[in-house]
């Protein structure tokens, strides 16, 4: 049975809604480290493509920065207006500077992560949502919070052109690498205008 026409017209109309955000949303090449006055310019929704270099960081590294900092002692690397990907790759595969390198949940970052932005970190990569402690630190220091596909390591490690431990290597997959990457696709989700995309992609498809 066919729709009836009021289904297909309500249809018809979330579609060029839908189109519509796509349209509006922005495709941008940047590169990495950010300055905050690049962080500014981006907005939720905006397709960025990273070139440059980024760090990654997951649970264990994070822990240990923040046991750093409370001694008072420096961190191994200098994050001001760094990426951190929140990452844990696999072995390297031979010939490759790196194995699947997807995303990991932002959130378990999430204890730890303002007091790193209020140091100077410009921007972070994950994938789902952050807390409002994060999201309100995102805003406070103009930095950036944005995602990776999951379930795409593979093809995101391509983007990767060398990798090398740079702090932490008792940690194993979760030790501090940096990474050189180039044309690295993220999605910005959370920006310094304190839009968050996880609240208003369904805000506009409700509509």
């Amino acid at each position: 049975m066919l729709p009836c026409k009021q289904t297909r017209d309500k249809r018809n109309i979330k579609q060029l809604k839908i189109q519509e955000r796509k349209d509006k949303m922005m495709e941008k090449h940047i590169a990495a480290p950010i300055t905050k006055e690049v962080a500014r310019t981006l907005r939720a929704g905006d397709y960025i493509y990273l070139t440059g270099t980024i760090y990654t960081a997951r649970d264990a590294a994070h822990k240990r920065m923040d046991e750093t900092l409370s001694r008072k002692e420096a961190l191994p690397v200098d994050l001001n207006g760094q990426v951190i990907y929140y990452m844990g790759p696999s072995p390297a595969r031979e010939g490759r500077p790196i194995g699947s390198a997807g995303p990991t949940t932002a959130s378990r970052m999430d204890k730890y992560t303002p007091r790193l932005l209020d140091m100077g970190l410009g921007a972070m990569i994950g994938k789902g949502k952050r807390s409002k402690e994060v999201l309100d630190a995102v805003v406070r220091n103009e930095s950036v919070y944005m995602a990776a596909v999951g379930g795409a390591g593979a093809l995101l490690s391509k983007c990767i052109k060398k990798s090398e431990v740079v702090a932490y290597d008792d940690l194993g997959t979760e030790a501090i690498r940096k990474l050189t990457v180039e044309d690295f696709p993220v999605i910005v989700v959370a920006d310094s205008a304190g839009n968050d995309l996880y609240e208003t992609a369904i805000k506009e498809y409700e509509k």
